[in-house]
């Protein structure tokens, strides 16, 4: 229990940090948040709970695919703020396209032989 503990706070600390950096700089703020932190704190959570290297290998290629599809949402989302639309308006139709591109190259790959959805 204190390690599930110790996994909340220290995946909650980087989260504040980088939105904390991010008031202060845009860019540094952006920097960091482009880093796979979140994957790799996964990634060494698996390791450190025994789960083996084939979930950790499994864990990255996934992850690998599925940024991929949502690459357009860090374009569109400031064309629209830049455009005068609302911020909840351009996280909603961000979100919605976003969801729309995870199942359409989910498809995609699947004529290559990679299975991203059940």
């Amino acid at each position: 229990m204190a390690f599930l503990v110790f996994k909340y706070l220290t995946t909650a600390f980087i989260i504040v940090l980088v939105s904390e950096v991010a008031k202060r700089t845009d860019r540094l703020g952006a920097l960091l948040a482009s880093l796979p932190l979140v994957s790799i704190m996964v990634m060494i959570w698996l390791f450190v709970e025994k789960q083996g290297t084939e979930k950790i290998a499994n864990h990255a290629f996934y992850t690998f695919w599925f940024v991929i599809p949502t690459l357009p949402m860090f374009l569109v989302m400031p064309w629209m703020l830049n455009r005068g639309h609302g911020f909840w308006l351009s996280l909603g139709v961000n979100c919605g396209m976003t969801i729309i591109l995870f199942f359409c190259f989910a498809m995609l790959v699947k004529t290559f032989g990679i299975r991203l959805l059940p």
